[in-house]
């Protein structure tokens, strides 16, 4: 993509999350009015969709029908030209530009379109995110401006942990809707875990049946003293799935899916006991686990467990469409393998090394599976130890330097560091910050996140798809606190993740708080039950919950 300033002309009153890379008046400076006379134009593949879209966003905030164009100059112009994608360097690329007449958003895709007319909604004002008319205004005034904008990185990701508190269907279609106001668009969806299996398996229903819930859940971090004594559970349907993944679709929004292997495995070896260790433990004794933590009871090494996972990933396959498959491979103790004759006996069968040779082993099955099928894998950065699998992809969780060495060895990376942007570690130092978790990581903080390191080379970081903002959900129990979480810190990745900003210190903080104080408004009329500015509202304060914060400036490693 070309370098274009980072520029938002300071004299428009434009407050547009996340920024632009290019925005200008209008020639002649004159805006234009949406009434009951708008029209929507629209040319080109994937236009209809995108102005079908609009009538049921825009339309419902306003009141407008906004009915197809009948060839009156008050329109909306909606359009696909594909030149967009080599001039702004890349297919989610669009152009924006409002006069007197008309308002037109071309796009280089269908995506790019979307992209621009979400755009478009936001210059409309707060109001337009809402689901019925609020003002009575009958008259909608949009500023006359030209923006160019494409995004800087192809992967902007958000991860949702919908396995330790599971997320109902509702809340993962509104977080879908919630990424595309945001230009977002991967959801990594962390469907397994030790505390909860939540995808319907047809050929292994206990899955489902035994491991989608557990009796009781810790309250706080693993430390604290306080239980809920009751149980947790849900799980998602294959329909459930499939329409997640149609809805995300329609908003451009990739879905991958997270079936965590060898390690976080309890409760798929709870619900199939054998898929454990079972010559070191009495694996049919465990239920699925209620605690929080790294988890010693790890998938057994055998063929028993990687056919399972075969079938498991077939039916995988067929529920999302996503060219990535994440298979985890982090936090896997070893204890149980070094053991187990059963595990001793397949490392000495294969000629390997040692226990992290033998994870290495277990992961590269699957990216040879996987890639037979036209897929490829990711993982956490674990996957590294041991020898790294030909056609891994890793997300770099532990910081940067996992991510570094795959990318210097040629493979992809997805920058993710813990340090920088788990949205669950807390916002500020304060007493009254709900069950603190981590480092503080401040709006501030957020908004100079840098996905790139300085020690890739030009063409190393080309390896770098992009990146992911991760909300783990051990202590974060409901859809309120997963928004105090996420938000406003959300709305500073994106920007980081789409916007072609400066160096870290040289970004404008002062000017995305202005932008902010309207963006407040619109996660307003969303019903996002963020972080103000000011601290948490006294119903989002968890007095007497314990937490972890780690004390200091995360480290950059």
């Amino acid at each position: 993509m070309p370098e274009f300033p980072y520029s938002l002309r300071p004299g428009l009153d434009v407050h547009l999350v996340p920024a632009p890379v290019r925005m200008s008046p209008s020639i002649g400076g004159v805006g234009h009015v949406i009434d009951e006379e708008t029209g929507i134009e629209a040319a080109g593949p994937g236009a209809e969709r995108v102005a079908r879209r609009l009538r049921a966003t825009v339309g419902a905030a306003t009141g407008l029908p906004l009915p197809p164009h009948s060839g009156n100059r008050n329109r909306i112009l909606l359009r696909v030209v594909p030149g967009l994608e080599e001039e702004l360097g890349s297919p989610e690329a669009y152009r924006l530009t409002v006069d007197g007449h008309v308002v037109a958003v071309d796009g280089a895709s269908g995506a790019g379109l979307f992209r621009g007319a979400e755009t478009f909604r936001q210059l409309l004002g707060p109001e337009a995110f809402r689901r019925a008319p609020v003002t009575g205004k009958r008259e909608w005034k949009v500023p006359a401006v030209t923006i160019h904008d494409a995004p800087r990185f192809g992967w902007r990701g958000l991860l949702l942990d919908v396995a330790r508190h599971f997320m109902p269907k509702d809340g993962v279609l509104r977080y879908l809707d919630l990424m595309a106001a945001h230009k977002l668009n991967v959801l990594h969806l962390h469907l397994t875990d030790d505390q909860g299996w939540r995808l319907e398996i047809r050929r292994h229903p206990r899955l489902t049946e035994v491991g989608s819930w557990r009796a009781r859940t810790r309250f706080g971090h693993r430390a604290s003293p306080l239980w809920e004594e009751k149980p947790h559970g849900g799980f998602y349907t294959q329909d459930d799935i499939r329409e997640i993944v149609a809805y995300a679709a329609e908003r451009h929004i990739t879905v991958v899916p997270e079936i965590d292997i060898p390690g976080h495995s309890q409760a798929a070896i709870a619900a199939y006991p054998e898929l454990g260790n079972c010559d070191v433990i009495d694996t049919t004794s465990l239920t699925v686990w209620d605690d929080w933590g790294i988890n010693p009871n790890v998938l057994a090494p055998t063929d028993t467990t990687l056919r399972f996972y075969e079938e498991v990933f077939e039916e995988v396959l067929e529920l999302f469409p996503s060219p990535f498959v994440h298979i985890g491979g982090d936090e896997c103790p070893k204890g149980q393998w070094r053991r187990s004759p059963a595990a001793q006996a397949r490392l000495k069968e294969l000629g390997l090394a040692d226990e992290d040779e033998l994870q290495a082993w277990f992961i590269r099955h699957f990216d040879t599976w996987l890639t037979a099928r036209g897929r490829r894998l990711v993982g956490w950065d674990e996957i590294l130890e041991g020898g790294l699998a030909d056609g891994a992809t890793v997300s770099s969780w532990r910081g940067y330097a996992g991510g570094i060495t795959a990318a210097k060895s040629g493979h992809d990376v997805v920058m993710c560091p813990e340090q920088q942007v788990y949205l669950d570690h807390r916002q500020d130092g304060g007493a009254d910050e709900p069950v603190p978790i981590g480092y503080v990581r401040t709006l501030e903080d957020v908004y100079r996140f840098e996905p790139v390191p300085p020690q890739l080379t030009q063409e190393e970081a080309r390896h770098v798809l992009g990146t992911q903002a991760n909300v783990w959900t051990e202590v974060t129990e409901d859809q309120g606190r997963v928004d105090y979480q996420a938000f406003p810190r959300l709305a500073a990745f994106a920007e980081v993740a789409w916007s072609a900003l400066p160096a870290p210190a040289e970004r404008d903080f002062a000017d995305f708080e202005r932008r902010m104080a309207v963006h407040y408004r619109r996660l307003d009329a969303l019903g996002v039950a963020y972080r103000p500015p000011a601290g948490p509202l006294p119903w989002q304060r968890r007095p007497g919950v314990l937490g972890r914060p780690i004390e200091g400036a995360p480290p950059n490693v």
